[in-house]
């Protein structure tokens, strides 16, 4: 089997604007599903941002102070 086949990846998307305050994951983490990767400041609220699904953290999309918008992809998961 070639390298890549057969892994599906999912990416997690921001739910809220706000700014990224705390990244709790870093690449090549296995988290489960519901695992805080990083949190989001919003109207002087922490809000976590959890996995969507079990797997293996291939890449994070965003940098502590970094503002996102709804939408925003925050991290990719090897699942």
């Amino acid at each position: 089997m070639g390298e890549g086949v057969g892994v599906a990846t999912e990416r997690v998307l921001s739910e809220i604007s706000g700014q990224v305050c705390r990244i709790e994951a870093a690449v090549g983490d296995r988290v489960s599903e519901d695992d805080a990767i990083l949190f989001i400041e919003s109207m002087k609220m922490e809000i976590p941002v959890s996995a969507t699904t079990g797997g293996v953290i291939k890449e994070l999309l965003v940098a502590t102070g970094d503002s996102v918008t709804e939408g925003t992809p925050l991290a990719i998961l090897e699942t």
